[in-house]
């Protein structure tokens, strides 16, 4: 997943940003705002279409409803393209995304968007600093 990537090894942090993902998408897939939003810091910012959320309780409270209405049931696919580390504390990863709603196996194409995370190392842990996606095709 890793390009352009230092003589540095970051196995550690690429390992530690994989989980991240399966943390933030394991959460998605109980419809859970809370646990979602956990590995977001408080200041984190979240761009899409039609949408612009300034923190991380923005993000939850659109979460929240989402999980409560249209996107009950669904869950998220997310195909890293490219880490690229930025120094020893940011991150930048760019992925293949989209959202599987309640009973599909395979994303319409027409929802596959392109999304880049930025990620940063606080206190010892990988956190979502700012989120931004737009449609792929």
């Amino acid at each position: 997943m890793t390009e352009n990537q230092p003589t540095t090894d970051r196995s550690s942090d690429e390992g530690e940003i994989r989980s991240l993902f399966e943390t933030i998408y394991a959460a998605w897939a109980q419809n859970d705002a809370d646990a979602f939003v956990a590995p977001y810091r408080e200041d984190a910012t979240v761009v899409m279409p039609g949408a612009f959320h300034r923190d991380r309780e923005e993000i939850r409270v659109s979460m929240d409803a989402g999980f409560h209405g249209p996107l009950k049931g669904s869950r998220a696919v997310d195909e890293p393209l490219s880490l690229r580390f930025l120094g020893p504390q940011i991150a930048i990863v760019v992925s293949k995304a989209g959202i599987l709603m309640a009973g599909e196996t395979q994303l319409p194409s027409e929802r596959e968007v392109i999304a880049t995370w930025v990620l940063v190392r606080q206190d010892g842990r990988w956190l979502v600093a700012s989120y931004a996606n737009a449609p792929a095709h």
